[in-house]
């Protein structure tokens, strides 16, 4: 076993059972409050990336983003359309009279709202998933189907992948490992939604599942190319074997806010 490989098992072993108890047996403000947290650890790994040696910027866009997350965190007390335009407006006017060149100052502006939408409100929608019907199993239910997807890809991939997947932004990454993660979540989801019993047929659990490992990979592959854009390698340092937080939650953010969609859209 590789250093790699073993650093992304340890890691594993320690953090999936304190998951598994938090997840199905904690209350649910420590699941919230455990959300929020990650949320915060991801706005400030990409906006250091984002923002290397600026930390006005860097504080500024954390702060933008955690108010964004405050629309998904307390739906019934800030509903979106009062928050986000003037929190817009805000952000808008603020970087108005930013230092620096006109076009810089718009690039920086446009990567602060990236990270804020992509992190302070797309990932924030785990707390929504966990707080719908049998949310505690649903949000079992994604996990287990990305993550089995994450290691049929990683093993199918080191075996037999030859063909680049996206070269220019993960060039490790094969069609043929991409394949393996499809089929792990499928299989993986088809057994775990029967077995969770939340209401769903066998065929409509392998179709979400498929869909999900789709998103999966795309929400990989989207953080690879912020990163290959901001040039690092990792998020951080902070999860041995993955890297940064935001390194070990790309793939997981697309298929929470699917979810939660597709739950509230086809089974209120």
């Amino acid at each position: 076993m590789d250093a790699n490989l073993k650093a992304r098992v340890l890691t594993g072993l320690a953090g999936i059972p304190l998951l598994i108890v938090l997840i199905g047996w904690g209350d649910p403000w420590l699941f919230h409050g455990f959300v929020f947290l990650i949320t915060l650890g991801a706005l400030r790994e990409y906006f250091a990336m984002g923002f290397p040696g600026r930390p006005r910027d860097q504080i500024i866009g954390i702060a933008f983003g955690l108010a964004v997350s405050s629309v998904v965190f307390f739906p019934q007390l800030t509903p979106g359309e009062l928050i986000l335009a003037p929190l817009l407006v805000l952000m808008f006017s603020i970087y108005i009279f930013m230092h620096g060149q006109l076009e810089e100052r718009l690039a920086r502006l446009a990567w602060t709202l990236l990270g804020s939408l992509y992190l302070g409100f797309l990932l924030p929608h785990w707390s929504s998933l966990f707080r719908l019907p049998h949310g505690r199993a649903w949000v079992f239910f994604v996990l287990v189907v990305i993550m089995a997807g994450d290691v049929c890809a990683y093993f199918v991939g080191r075996r037999f992948g030859t063909k680049k997947l996206a070269p220019e932004i993960s060039p490790g990454k094969t069609v043929e490992g991409a394949v393996g993660y499809v089929l792990g979540s499928v299989l993986a989801g088809s057994l775990v939604g029967i077995f969770l019993d939340i209401g769903l047929s066998w065929i409509e659990f392998a179709i979400v599942s498929g869909l999900l490992s789709v998103l999966g990979q795309l929400g990989d592959l989207f953080e690879s190319w912020i990163k290959r854009v901001f040039a690092v390698k990792d998020s951080g340092r902070l999860l041995p074997g993955h890297g940064g937080l935001l390194d070990r939650l790309d793939s997981l953010i697309f298929p929470a806010v699917f979810t939660t969609t597709y739950l509230k859209v086809f089974h209120p």
